[in-house]
């Protein structure tokens, strides 16, 4: 990966430091603020340390983006306080943790056994059992349960052994309000994407031969082969303590989705560079939070492993590694292949720090630090056949809070509604089918949007009929969340991907033309004008020319310009500020649109402002 990539958006390096911590109100001035590499150190050594060399721990971490941190303004530790608490303190506590849960979006984790200026003391064990009840209390009071996710025993100059405790405290699910976070699951063809998501999903282990990943696939060409060549999802749910709830014990998605509160949605990319197009329509239209590279421990770093890697990086989704089958190698492979992967890592164009799970407490630490700092990239070896460490990766998502704070999502609520099409059905009995991402507003039944735009730049009108969410009935879709949306007897031959339906007053920007900051990643000669490229700009997918490369005749590998591009086919909806990734054979590049050119007759309101 180039180390350009990082000039043109960003270093995108969030500061290790994810949260702070605060004493009670009166003792608001002594706030401590550390790393979240003093708080590993210390919960690894705690039982090491004295009380003079305790370091502070922080309780929850919250980040908006990868490039804008959100930092709450007050996050409270959790210490001797939680032993029976007066009513008072009681109703103060769990007025904080309802307000915790809101800002984690339905989660938080709690640090039991620290002192409010961040020092590790410790509980005795019958306090630490009192703190415990204490906190399930709360949680039953906010409508959350508990998980105790690990226990450590610290020093502290007394005869009798104290512990710290790490707690997720999780909303109870309610009319399907889960938690959702999406993950793209990339790596190289025949790495075992397929096979690991059907061995995390059905809740079976795979028989060697690939008997996991048959429910996976859509197509039979797929089953023939063993490749995917389509976009297929997943789920895998925990409930509010924290337990797996899938497939297994012969569950339906309705039930699935009606008993967790968290939901991972695994969108299954294809491998093959055959299908690279369906691999980057994937990561730029669904919107992933993450991106699962799974990397065969026999071949090690091979084919399109590093491509898939790239482009994970130049679309800053944050990225962590599974080394598969280590059934299969021994383990001075398996270590040769971590090894490897660690140096691609640690590159400059990279600049990624691995960090290798081998327990359950690396698994807590890697879940919050990934989703502190980018840089961090978490690397799980196990098997989808003997079982081998599959469970570390299962406490990694239930862990992994989300990107986006809730302040963040009632602010996209708040505008108009804008879904993305990204595939279309016809279904019999119902009509056509649309499925996507909304991307901004609400969407309910019953809704009247416009659909667009058309070959000539027009929009329709539509009503929504039902809506369903991971496969069950939904009422309400909220901004962020993906869905099938229902259009009845709406004419199928009206719609492609890549359009849009908004709400009627918005009054879309419809452009053939645009500007395009960019850098050239690769190519094997120039880029001038009139060279023709495949064009990604979240569900758009079309060919473009070259209009105008300004301030050079010809563009070389490494080298930025803002760019003119025409759409060929039809013009599109495009948002000023939306990256752009373009790729043609061995040329790729990566940019952000500057600027739009309208299509003035049919949107004239718009071209005053088509720098907005």
């Amino acid at each position: 990966m180039d180390e350009r990539v990082s000039d043109l958006f960003g270093s995108g390096n969030a500061p290790e430091s994810g949260s702070f911590s605060s004493a009670s109100a009166s003792n608001s001035s002594n706030s401590t603020h550390r790393t979240s590499k003093s708080y590993n150190v210390a919960l690894r050594k705690a039982s090491k340390k004295s009380k003079r060399n305790s370091k502070p721990l922080f309780s929850v971490n919250f980040k908006a983006s990868n490039n804008a941190p959100y930092l709450p303004p007050e996050v409270r530790l959790i210490s001797l306080k939680l032993v029976n608490p007066t009513q008072y303190r009681f109703e103060h506590l769990a007025t904080q943790m309802k307000w915790r849960l809101q800002e984690g979006r339905g989660e938080a984790v709690y640090q039991i056994g620290v002192e409010d200026n961040g020092m590790a003391v410790g509980l005795s064990e019958e306090e630490m059992r009192a703190s415990l009840r204490t906190l399930h209390r709360l949680a039953e009071k906010v409508g959350a349960d508990i998980t105790v996710l690990r226990e450590q025993e610290v020093e502290y100059d007394t005869e009798v052994p104290r512990k710290i405790a790490e707690v997720l405290v999780r909303k109870v699910p309610d009319d399907q309000q889960f938690l959702d976070l999406r993950v793209a699951v990339l790596g190289n063809v025949d790495s075992g994407k397929s096979t690991l998501l059907g061995v995390l999903t059905q809740g079976e282990l795979d028989n060697g031969r690939g008997r996991a990943r048959l429910n996976l696939f859509r197509h039979l060409h797929e089953i023939q082969t063993g490749r995917t060549s389509s976009i297929s999802f997943e789920i895998l749910g925990f409930n509010s303590k924290g337990e797996v709830v899938n497939y297994s014990e012969s569950r339906t998605a309705e039930e699935i989705c009606e008993s967790a509160s968290k939901m991972i949605t695994f969108i299954d990319l294809a491998g093959h560079h055959k299908y690279l197009k369906t691999t980057i329509f994937g990561l730029t239209s669904y919107c992933p939070d993450f991106a699962m590279l799974v990397v065969s421990a026999s071949t090690g770093i091979a084919g399109t492993t590093r491509e898939h890697l790239g482009l994970a990086m130049a679309l800053k989704v944050p990225i962590f590694i599974v080394v598969s089958k280590v059934d299969l190698c021994t383990r001075a492979t398996v270590e040769r292949t971590v090894r490897q992967l660690e140096r691609v890592l640690k590159q400059p164009g990279c600049n990624k720090v691995p960090m290798v799970v081998g327990n359950t407490d690396d698994a807590v630490i890697a879940a919050q630090q990934f989703a502190q700092s980018p840089n961090i990239t978490p690397i799980f070896t196990l098997s989808s056949v003997s079982g081998e460490s599959l469970d570390l990766l299962k406490v990694f998502f239930n862990i992994i809070p989300p990107l986006s704070n809730s302040k963040a999502q009632e602010e996209l609520m708040q505008q108009l509604t804008e879904f993305q099409v990204d595939e279309i059905y016809t279904v019999p009995e119902v009509g056509t089918v649309v499925g996507g991402t909304l991307y901004s507003g609400i969407c309910r039944e019953g809704d009247r949007l416009v659909v667009g735009p058309t070959d000539s730049g027009q929009f329709h009108e539509l009503t929504i009929g039902s809506i369903q969410r991971n496969r069950s009935a939904c009422r309400v879709l909220k901004a962020g969340q993906a869905a099938t949306l229902a259009l009845s007897d709406f004419d199928r031959s009206l719609l492609r991907k890549g359009m849009v339906m908004v709400s009627p007053e918005m009054e879309p920007t419809i452009c053939w033309k645009f500007e395009a900051e960019i850098v050239l990643l690769f190519h094997a000669k120039t880029f001038h004008k009139g060279f023709q490229v495949t064009v990604h700009i979240r569900n758009v997918r079309q060919t473009a020319t070259v209009e105008a490369v300004y301030g050079k005749e010809e563009l070389r590998t490494g080298e930025k310009a803002v760019v003119l591009f025409k759409f060929i086919k039809h013009p599109e909806y495009l948002k000023v500020g939306a990256k752009v990734l373009f790729r043609e054979g061995v040329t790729k590049g990566i940019g952000h649109v500057t600027k739009l050119q309208p299509i003035s007759d049919h949107h004239p309101s718009h071209s005053e402002n088509e720098d907005s």
